[in-house]
This record gives structure tokens, C-alpha cells and sequence, in this order.
């Protein structure tokens, strides 16, 4: 059995019975769940407090989330200590933030990457509220440096784009990884 075992014995059985296609629809609508619960606790806060409040919690949450989720990640896939670039992207890819973002696009060389959001279901569903953009560098750039530095202290995370940033329609946010 796993070191991390979600749910009890029956759980884990009536999950191995689904086909893996079915499988996979339902760990990506469990992760797309959990950013939903994200979302409405940001727009309670920011509904009852203003976006600079929600913005600054959430700010922290993701900080101390990225810290938790690297080393899960570096443990679960036996990642050694201080891996490069593309060991730390490909981990980051792995993570409930890039699950959550199909529309992402990745360049990688031996001492730099580039993480580019082309679309955002966060940002589209803010507009489609007539909430405006949220100005997620804060909480982005946080949650990406404390994971790569998590992983490698000599990682450096760099914001391209990101808002409040103005930026074209077809791109949201842009990341540089450096070591």
C-alpha cells in the first residue's frame, strides 16, 4: 500500500474497478472541486473584507501550500535534494495548481524554463461575473517561488506577466525558472 493511503480499503478497491479513463475524469473533477472551494473562500473574504484582504490571505495560504505540496511531491516521486530545472518543472506540473491549468505551455533548457497560462478558468470566470481581473501576481509569484526554492534554494522565479500586469488577450501569466 502507498505511503499516502486516501480512504479506506473499500475506497481504494472501488476505485481500481473503474476503467483508468474514468479514473482519470474523476481525479481531474475532484482537483477542479478543490480549487472551487478556493474560490468561493476568496470571494467570501474579498466580499466581506475587499480583494486587498482576500488577496493578502490568500497570498499566505498558497506560500505555506507550495512548501507542503513541493516536498509531497519530491517524497512521493523520490526526487533527490536541490534538482534542476526540468526535475522541478516536471514536479511542478504535477501539482493541483498545473493540474488546473490545461492551457499552460512549457519550455525547458538545462538552466532556464518558461511557464506560460495562455488561458485561465480563474480570470475568465471573474470576467464572466463582471468581478474584474483578480490581481493574482502576489499570489502566484509566492506559491511558485516557495515551491521551486522548496525543492532547490538556488532556483530563482522570475514574474514575466502576470496580473494586475496589462497583458495581451492570449496570455495571462508568463514565469521564468533560473538557476
Amino acid at each position: 500500500m502507498s505511503e499516502y493511503p486516501p480512504g479506506s480499503r473499500e475506497d481504494r478497491e472501488m476505485l481500481t474497478k473503474m476503467p483508468m479513463e474514468r479514473l482519470l475524469d474523476f481525479f481531474f473533477l475532484q482537483i477542479r472541486n478543490l480549487w472551487r472551494v478556493d474560490g468561493l473562500y476568496f470571494l467570501g473574504i474579498e466580499e466581506k473584507f475587499g480583494t486587498d484582504a482576500a488577496t493578502e490571505i490568500d497570498a499566505g495560504v498558497w506560500e505555506i501550500m507550495a512548501k507542503i505540496e513541493a516536498k509531497s511531491l519530491q517524497k512521493m516521486f523520490q526526487v533527490g535534494e536541490s534538482p534542476d530545472i526540468a526535475t522541478i518543472i516536471e514536479l511542478l506540473r504535477k501539482s493541483s495548481w498545473a493540474l488546473d491549468q490545461p492551457f499552460k505551455k512549457v519550455e525547458i533548457s538545462d538552466t532556464r524554463a518558461i511557464l506560460r497560462i495562455d488561458k485561465c478558468r480563474t480570470q475568465e470566470a471573474r470576467l464572466k461575473k463582471e468581478l474584474g481581473e483578480f490581481p493574482c501576481k502576489k499570489v502566484r509569484f509566492n506559491y511558485l517561488k516557495n515551491f521551486a526554492k522548496t525543492l532547490n534554494p538556488k532556483v530563482k522565479v522570475n514574474c514575466l506577466v502576470c496580473p494586475p500586469d496589462k497583458h495581451p488577450k492570449n496570455l495571462w501569466c508568463k514565469w521564468e525558472f533560473s538557476i
